[in-house]
């Protein structure tokens, strides 16, 4: 992670994202060479929440 001065440096997601349909749509190729993209990890908790 690249730190600037004025950058804030916790993970933020902006208010009114569908989290799911959001995070998983992947960037275009003009968008990658340009850079503007993010790279998103899902962590997802495999246990059956009943037991």
């Amino acid at each position: 992670m690249i730190k600037k001065k004025d950058q804030e440096t916790e993970a933020s997601i902006a208010t009114g994202i569908d989290d799911d349909e959001e995070l998983s749509q992947r960037a275009t190729e003009e968008e990658i060479k340009k850079g503007e993209y993010t790279r998103v990890t899902s962590l997802r908790y495999d246990e059956d929440p009943r037991a």
